[in-house]
């Protein structure tokens, strides 16, 4: 005789470590690059450079 009437609950956890790579832009404050883990969700703050601070982490390379 089967009781169908029971509730059964299976929960699975990896304890592992995880790392990505990726690479960014280069228009991108690296020094003001943040981030925070809250409730379980990870948050990656990445700060785009203004255009006038863009112009200048530019180098000019001389040819000769």
């Amino acid at each position: 005789e089967e009781k169908k009437d029971k509730k059964y609950l299976r929960r699975e956890f990896s304890y592992s470590k995880f790392q990505q790579t990726i690479l960014l832009p280069e228009n991108v404050e690296k020094d003001k690059i943040s981030a925070k883990v809250e409730h379980g969700i990870l948050s990656i703050e990445i700060p785009k450079m203004k255009e006038d601070e863009k112009q200048k982490t530019s180098k000019a390379i001389e040819v000769k």
